[in-house]
């Protein structure tokens, strides 16, 4: 029997994994569903946004779900113990170093798109961003005082052949079953680190997956090609902060932030940590008003990834498609429905 542990966290993050639940309980009844506190929550309760026994519970499991982290009433909190700290030493204790960031427009959302229907019609990306290295685990980091009485911020940005070989492969396996294209992204006419990522795709390009069409592009170019073409693309494969932010920008092209999922991976045989992309959102939580769909279909691609249940999964997917094709909208889509009404609208076409 399989075991999702459910991480809700912070702001609308319960709210949206209570739907996870029911859509759980009406399609999975088997699945064993444990839940523990984690981020802001649970350093208001114990002091920590990640206790050691949740961490344990957690790479015991068979797939972690959580909801989000952080808000403003902990910005004061020290930086190792503020909710973020808390999901970045999830991430690295989980060792999912490759973040599979799906940006695909149901085709009833392509009007809901920042972009012109046209652009996004079809759009399907697969973004696989390097999650456990990079500038926000390299050291040294921190804030100095200097002679002359200013202070200086510095973070250090770092990669091994090894870490960027490994999500390399993620990234042109995926492409294999899909359109067999990847794009490498990074900033190698400035970045020593960008030159390094370059050279390691390279060199597994040609050992591995000769086969695979593969295309170096610049972050700041991939940037502008999301929101001129953004059909060009197939899988994009890039560091940590750089996936960080065009995954979000890719977001908005399929109509809201609130449908998009993740999935956070490692050792196959390793449970996945996934998640939907957007934030605790402090100013409708508890409100009844959050998309839960990011969430359920972070669900979705934990019965794909980790608890080996394509058919449940497909139902799952088919399911949603259907809700938003009978015209069920959240506030952030253009509707009118609350967070439970549209768990509702999945159940009911599962």
């Amino acid at each position: 029997m399989s075991t999702l542990l459910l991480l809700p966290g912070d702001g609308i993050g319960p709210e949206v994994c209570a739907q996870v639940r029911r859509v759980a309980a009406a399609l999975t009844p088997d699945l064993t569903i444990e839940e523990a506190p984690y981020g802001g929550s649970s350093y208001d309760a114990h002091g920590t946004p990640l206790l050691d026994e949740v961490r344990d519970q957690a790479i015991a499991s068979d797939a972690v779900l959580m909801g989000a982290v952080g808000g403003p009433q902990w910005a004061n909190a020290p930086r190792h113990l503020r909710p973020e700290a808390g999901l970045l030493n999830l991430r690295k204790a989980m060792n999912v170093y490759a973040n599979l960031r799906p940006a695909y427009c149901f085709e009833a959302l392509a009007g809901a798109s920042s972009l012109k229907p046209e652009l996004v019609s079809g759009l399907d990306i697969m973004f696989v961003r390097e999650l456990v290295g990079g500038v926000y685990f390299g050291q040294p980091r921190g804030i100095e005082d200097l002679a002359d009485g200013q202070k200086r911020g510095f973070d250090t940005q770092t990669y091994t052949t090894s870490e960027i070989e490994r999500a390399g492969r993620v990234a042109f396996e995926l492409a294999r079953g899909r359109k067999n294209k990847v794009h490498s992204a990074e900033k190698s006419n400035v970045m020593e680190s960008g030159l390094l990522w370059k050279q390691v795709i390279t060199d597994l390009h040609a050992r591995e997956y000769p086969d695979v069409e593969l295309e170096h592009i610049l972050a700041d170019n991939c940037a502008m090609q999301l929101v001129r073409a953004p059909k060009q693309f197939d899988v994009i494969v890039t560091d940590n902060l750089f996936g960080d932010i065009l995954s979000d920008a890719a977001a908005m092209l399929t109509g809201s932030l609130g449908m998009l999922p993740s999935a956070a991976i490692g050792d196959p045989e390793k449970p996945g940590l996934y998640e939907p992309i957007h934030g605790s959102a402090p100013d409708i939580a508890g409100k009844g008003l959050a998309n839960p769909l990011a969430a359920i279909l972070s669900f979705e691609m934990a019965l794909r990834w980790s608890l080996k249940q394509p058919e449940a999964a497909d139902a799952l997917l088919a399911a949603v498609k259907k809700a938003l094709d009978d015209g069920a909208r959240t506030r952030d889509l253009g509707g009118n429905l609350g967070t439970a009404e549209m768990g509702d609208a999945v159940i009911s076409n599962l």
